[in-house]
């Protein structure tokens, strides 16, 4: 693509994420037809956005999830400052297109793994982990059907990033814990809404960091040492509207609640 083309789609994205609309697909002129050109795409978006990158979202970590989108495999998206918040902090739902809650494990990164030709292995990543915290993503599409686009144009769209919650890290073990075996609750309005593990998330959720942390050496710059990654849904996505609360229970490594208006 031509960098001009790369500006267009971006400029379109992002038009949608201000005003909270959505749209079909990018124009042809300015599709993206590889993950190379849909991660310059996505790039163009965070610069026009006039937002810090404070990490990374990974969509997609499980089947059912890459079923459900018709992609066959992961999708990393950045992390944009404002869309930070903290656990008890109330969500808008107005022009969320998705309105779902996920209960997700994130890690914050203590070193930098820079962009290499050499994969990084998983125990390398992990070694590079500062902390682990609780997590529930609220994520979004400015696409009307981001069930077809495809993987190309959803990277774009920053694989359907929207608000993300994180809670203190833990004061548990978690390098001594299974965290594939890890059991996670999700609670809407105090019911029982749902519930998961780690096994979920590309069958460990350390798998999914290394993944993201390949990823961005294959597109990106790596991982940043601050970073916080999170690492896909541990429980299938729980259905919000104005009104709701939700809480994630992820045992020992804390409990995240956040309410939607």
């Amino acid at each position: 693509m031509k960098q001009q083309d790369i500006r267009a789609a971006a400029a379109v994205l992002w038009q949608h994420w201000q005003q909270s609309t959505r749209f079909d697909e990018l124009p042809a002129h300015c599709r993206p037809g590889s993950r190379d050109e849909a991660y310059a795409i996505q790039a163009e978006v965070a610069k026009l956005s006039g937002q810090r990158i404070v990490g990374w979202k990974i969509a997609a970590t499980s089947a059912a999830g890459q079923h459900h989108i018709r992609v066959d495999g992961p999708l990393a998206g950045c992390l944009l400052s404002a869309r930070a918040l903290e656990g008890g902090a109330r969500i808008t739902l107005a022009g969320n297109h998705m309105r779902v809650a996920e209960a997700e494990f994130a890690f914050r990164m203590g070193a930098h793994l820079p962009k290499r030709a050499k994969s990084y292995g998983v125990s390398e990543v992990v070694d590079a982990v500062a902390s682990l915290h609780p997590a529930i993503e609220v994520p979004d599409s400015r696409y009307e059907d981001f069930t077809r686009v495809g993987a190309a144009q959803l990277i774009a769209d920053v694989a359907c990033a929207c608000w993300f919650v994180i809670g203190p890290a833990t004061r548990a073990d978690w390098r001594a814990i299974d965290l594939a075996e890890h059991s996670v609750a999700a609670y809407r309005n105090g019911a029982l809404a749902g519930e998961g593990s780690g096994a979920n998330v590309l069958g460990d959720p350390r798998r999914a960091l290394a993944w993201v942390a390949n990823e961005l050496c294959t597109y990106g710059d790596g991982l940043r040492a601050g970073d916080v990654v999170m690492t896909g849904t541990c429980v299938t996505p729980v259905p919000v509207c104005a009104g709701d609360s939700v809480r994630a229970d992820f045992g020992a490594f804390g409990v995240l609640e956040v309410g939607f208006a």
